[in-house]
């Protein structure tokens, strides 16, 4: 419907992936610490950075967008969000966030300057520490985002370590609708809300 009725037109997916297992690798408590709004210009430029050229102009991403809502008690989900960072250096390589709206299911979105120097296990290891100091038992799922460098090398990194691909999301884009309401941010791209799984039929 938003596609053939309302003038969108989509430009890219992202996909989510269910974690069933994966090897319990220690991992360096330094590397990770919560995250602060004074961290959001350097998160955004990475991300900005992580996107494919051709996206940039829809798909990049202000400060703002990365700092903590005043509000964010009062929105359907619950996000957690840590800042990696070399202890040493202080230099800050990106961000994971875990995300969840009921509690029971849990999200993780990375941003992250290189894919190849990531221990995925690792990660996840860390990841579940923190939820489990909330919920003793969940499921767990990771984006990978087509629209980055990084997306084919995710996913391919995913399938190694047997990740289950459970649903896509698409990316659609609207530039006619955002350029009468807000000129300066012409082309900006709206994610539907439902996931539409890989048989292709919308839920």
């Amino acid at each position: 419907m938003f596609i053939s009725k309302c003038g969108f037109s989509q430009i890219s997916n992202e996909t989510l992936w269910r974690i069933n297992s994966f090897t319990d690798t220690p991992y360096d408590k330094k590397l990770f610490r919560s995250f602060k709004n004074s961290d959001a210009n350097e998160i955004a430029e990475i991300y900005n950075e992580t996107l494919l050229p051709h996206f940039r102009p829809l798909l990049s991403r202000s400060n703002i967008e990365f700092q903590e809502n005043l509000f964010k008690g009062l929105t359907y989900f619950n996000e957690y969000k840590y800042t990696i960072e070399d202890p040493a250096t202080k230099k800050i390589y990106g961000c994971v966030s875990i995300k969840t709206s009921d509690n029971e299911n849990y999200i993780l979105d990375l941003i992250h300057t290189g894919w190849d120097n990531l221990d995925i296990n690792a990660l996840l290891h860390f990841a579940t520490d923190k939820i489990k100091k909330r919920k003793s038992r969940f499921g767990l799922f990771i984006r990978s985002k087509q629209y980055t460098n990084y997306g084919n090398s995710y996913e391919e990194l995913f399938k190694r370590n047997g990740f289950e691909h459970v649903q896509n999301q698409i990316v659609l884009t609207n530039s006619s609708a955002r350029v009468l309401k807000d000129p300066e941010k012409a082309g900006r791209y709206t994610i539907l809300n439902n996931f539409v799984p890989t048989n292709g039929i919308p839920t």
